[in-house]
């Protein structure tokens, strides 16, 4: 069972929902530590008072704000669970949106609420059953680790996730990112779709979707331990350089074809649709323009 990380309640209008938080995700990477070289010996980082020079336990640290050099003002753990925010001991909605209102790349790590008591289990499964309903999230705000923050509630199977967000003005604007204005030909993108439609797959299951890196490096520190030569991993494919857009499409959907076992044989694209040319209007005399207009001259009476 994980631990907990955090408890309070849910603030949703006058309802109270008390919960615990605990991690939705959990971190399996290889873990490593610093080592002297020469004999193997465990590098560590110690707390050193820089007024005594001397190192501190942890129970004799806390946290200071730094007015100056001189004058730093102390900050205790109750000085902050007491401070003058409803967000300090809960988390409280404030707003309902679509999901797809939520740019992904405000959204951060998640957690999940656990009911704290018997007395939170009706009012929580309300919450749930409310957001299925409603196909909506709710949007809240609370305060963590010496700092409020907006978070993201929805429902995963039948549980609430609280999802951290960033601020709007944390997100930096991507403008001067923009490559340099191109033209791209309705065939150019008909290609990439049909290249998009050969990758989709229904969920994001499989071999492809786990983690190589760890398993790679698992290998490697095995064959150390055995004292023998790690396996040699293959070279990575360079990509090539594009020169001809619509030839790297199609190449690229004959190869996602032929990973799925599917006709790697694919049809030519339709040729680029040539747009009819104008034929320039004939360009009439000055001679012929003045018999025209003699001939359409009403006769004299």
């Amino acid at each position: 069972m994980p631990r907990t990380i955090w408890s309070g309640a849910i603030s949703f209008g006058l309802v109270t929902v008390p919960i615990n938080v605990v991690s939705a995700t959990e971190n399996h990477s290889i873990q490593f530590h610093q080592y002297h070289l020469e004999d193997m010996g465990r590098v560590r980082y110690k707390k050193v008072c820089e007024l005594e020079g001397r190192e501190v336990a942890q129970s004799e640290i806390g946290k200071g704000y730094e007015l100056t050099k001189e004058h730093v003002i102390p900050i205790t753990d109750q000085d902050l669970s007491n401070l003058p925010l409803p967000t300090a001991k809960a988390i409280e909605i404030v707003a309902f949106v679509p999901l797809e209102t939520v740019d992904p790349i405000r959204i951060g790590e998640g957690y999940y609420l656990q009911p704290k008591e018997q007395v939170a289990a009706k009012p929580y499964k309300l919450l749930v059953q409310a957001l299925g309903r409603s196909s909506r999230v709710a949007v809240a705000k609370y305060a963590w680790s010496g700092r409020e923050r907006l978070g993201l509630l929805r429902v995963r199977d039948d549980v609430l996730v609280l999802h951290s967000m960033r601020w709007p003005d944390e997100i930096r604007d991507p403008t001067e990112l923009l490559p340099p204005p191109v033209q791209l030909s309705d065939d150019e993108i008909d290609s990439a779709l049909a290249l998009m439609d050969t990758m989709t797959v229904d969920e994001l299951e499989g071999d492809e979707y786990k983690d190589q890196y760890t398993d790679a490096l698992a290998q490697v520190i095995e064959a150390k331990r055995e004292d023998r030569e790690p396996p040699e991993m293959p070279e990575p494919e360079q990509p090539a350089r594009i020169v001809d857009l619509m030839a790297a499409l199609q190449e690229s959907v004959s190869k996602a074809k032929a990973s799925r076992g599917e006709d790697a044989e694919i049809h030519q694209m339709p040729p680029p649709k040539k747009t009819a040319k104008k034929q320039p209007a004939k360009k009439t005399t000055t001679k012929a323009a003045a018999k025209k207009t003699t001939a359409r001259r009403p006769r004299s009476a």
